[in-house]
């Protein structure tokens, strides 16, 4: 079944869950002259599904496309796939919270596809670990908001294959590349538990979220505390 405005409805509707009872926007936007990093499109340049794009229009004035303004982005841009919208909101400042896409909602999560194709958590978007607060705190996610997004996604994939396909493909990616770094990979089970994946044999073990380590820019703050599980 292909994608379509109800079915982003629902999606969008089964995913209302915070990352987190922290504001972690307070906490990244310090390093982006005010403007939390996630909501900045030259940090993070939003795309949504046409369906999904059509959907917020009816709903909201928020958002508007996106015109690439420099080599860099165009180039960002240039591989999307033609379904996919590039948009952008009006600011932080006007946030309507019903009315963000299913990126704004998973920022800086996306779901973990093994070799074995199984959908088995969320991990995280690692080229912004620098200055993304959260993930250097994954600690504080709730498990609620791990469930709905996972949940959501499971909505999206079973009727559209190429974004089970992407989302496949960047974990794949991301084990490469966290095998050349000879890091253990973060990974939030499906009920919140914390989970690592071993660099080198791809192995699925529990884990302790100190495990998961601290960038560079936040390793001298104390952590958060953690959320209840």
């Amino acid at each position: 079944m292909p994608s379509s405005i109800a079915l982003y409805k629902t999606i969008l509707d089964t995913f209302q869950a915070p990352v987190s009872r922290f504001d972690c926007g307070r906490k990244c936007a310090p390093l982006n002259e005010g403007t939390p990093v996630c909501c900045d499109v030259e940090h993070a340049i939003p795309l949504v599904d046409k369906h999904e794009w059509l959907l917020l229009k009816s709903r909201t004035d928020l958002w508007r496309p996106y015109r690439a303004r420099d080599e860099q982005a165009k180039k960002e841009l240039a591989d999307k796939h033609r379904d996919c919208r590039a948009v952008e909101c009006k600011g932080f400042m006007f946030c309507e919270r019903d009315n963000r896409s299913l990126a704004c909602r998973a920022f800086p999560f996306f779901p973990y596809i093994t070799k074995d194709d199984e959908l088995i958590g969320l991990s995280v978007f690692w080229d912004f670990a620098d200055r993304c607060w959260v993930q250097s705190n994954l600690q504080i996610v709730e498990p609620a908001f791990v469930k709905e997004c996972i949940a959501a996604y499971e909505l999206l994939f079973d009727s559209d294959a190429a974004e089970r396909k992407a989302n496949r493909d960047h974990s794949a990616a991301m084990r490469r590349a966290f095998t050349r770094m000879d890091r253990l990979i973060p990974l939030l089970g499906r009920n919140g538990e914390y989970l690592g994946i071993e660099p080198r044999t791809h192995k699925v073990r529990k884990a302790h979220w100190r495990e998961y380590g601290r960038n560079e820019t936040f390793k001298d703050e104390k952590p958060a505390p953690a959320a209840k599980r």
